[in-house]
């Protein structure tokens, strides 16, 4: 039966691409057209450094839209990945702070920097683990879960910090990771790293069983677990990968700042939803793609950075980044519709 199910969502008009592969392409034709539209209206964004950072601004956004669009794809949502970035970045600080300081943010557990990332990865998955509990196990509403362990998570946050962030008594490797350049290239090892998850998610994606069955249950997710597909496992399992990548992003921007601020990564969550959804993932689960989601976010950052090439307030680059998000969404729509048509 799974077969059967298999084969029935692969099912392709011959001569014809996939709606995914489609709305991928479609997609990179928007992204095209306004980085041409940018470069008619910005002084010097065609630039090749300019370029190089629509690449590498939004790698932290990248990294949990990758979660995110898998979750997606099976009708989940994690809201909670940015309380989890500020939590994991807060506890890393914590865990490596000197046992000896004057002042209570100064002072910490004094642990080896290896530990302590450990240690607040463990954190960061525990917090998946209640969402997978709650969601997968519970059948409670995935929105409501996340939303209230997003809140849980930035709440330790602010508790280890005081309301404030902790920044001092800290070993210089804490901020080798974060603040390393790659010879040659002349980018950040953590925009490297999102590359490799990248890379890693595509083949899972495209290439493994695992992600035959996400889009299986993001499909039907009833006909699924009558094929033989462990549902609630699967579920599990993206939540705590999703809970993995965003404590991965708390350690790397920890380590860049060489501080933990319990307000970091505020509004992440929803960046990562608005790049996902620009990218064609079906927000009502069965569809979607992660090379879709890399390209609303070079979507996003082509919007972002040309506003602010522009001199626009933050409250217009706001607007504009919502107008131009409901129109790609539209335009996705409208597109699908004309190709079934």
């Amino acid at each position: 039966m799974m077969k059967n199910i298999i084969s029935t969502q692969n099912a392709e008009i011959k001569g014809k691409m996939s709606n995914e592969s489609f709305i991928t392409l479609f997609m990179l034709v928007v992204l095209i057209a306004l980085f041409g539209i940018a470069c008619l209206f910005v002084p010097n964004f065609y630039l090749a450094r300019n370029m190089l950072n629509l690449v590498t601004n939004y790698w932290y956004i990248i990294i949990i839209g990758v979660g995110v669009t898998f979750l997606l794809t099976t009708g989940h949502f994690d809201m909670s990945v940015s309380g989890i970035i500020a939590m994991t970045g807060v506890l890393s600080v914590y865990f490596c702070q000197s046992t000896e300081g004057s002042q209570p943010l100064a002072v910490g557990l004094g642990l080896p920097y290896g530990a302590a990332v450990v240690l607040a990865l463990l954190c960061a998955l525990a917090v998946g683990a209640i969402n997978a509990f709650f969601i997968a196990k519970l059948r409670i509403a995935s929105i409501i879960i996340t939303l209230g362990t997003m809140s849980l998570s930035r709440g330790i946050g602010q508790i280890v910090t005081l309301g404030a962030q902790r920044n001092t008594s800290l070993p210089e490797v804490f901020g080798v990771v974060g603040n390393t350049i790659v010879p040659g290239i002349s980018i950040k090892l953590s925009v490297l790293i999102m590359i490799f998850i990248v890379m890693i998610a595509v083949i899972l994606e495209k290439k493994t069983v695992f992600g035959r069955r996400t889009y299986l249950i993001g499909a039907n997710s009833e006909a699924a677990r009558l094929s033989g597909v462990k549902v609630s496992r699967h579920i599990t399992a993206l939540y705590l990968f999703s809970a993995f990548l965003a404590g991965i992003t708390g350690l790397l921007l920890a380590s860049e700042y060489k501080a933990g601020i319990s307000s970091r990564a505020t509004g992440y969550e929803f960046d990562a939803l608005v790049i996902t959804l620009l990218g064609g993932t079906s927000i009502s689960g069965g569809f979607g793609s992660v090379l879709g989601t890399v390209i609303g976010a070079l979507i996003l950052s082509v919007v972002t950075s040309s506003a602010t090439g522009l001199l626009l307030s933050p409250d217009w680059q706001f607007t504009i980044k919502g107008i131009v998000t409901f129109l790609a969404i539209l335009a996705q729509r409208f597109a699908l519709d004309k190709r079934k048509g």
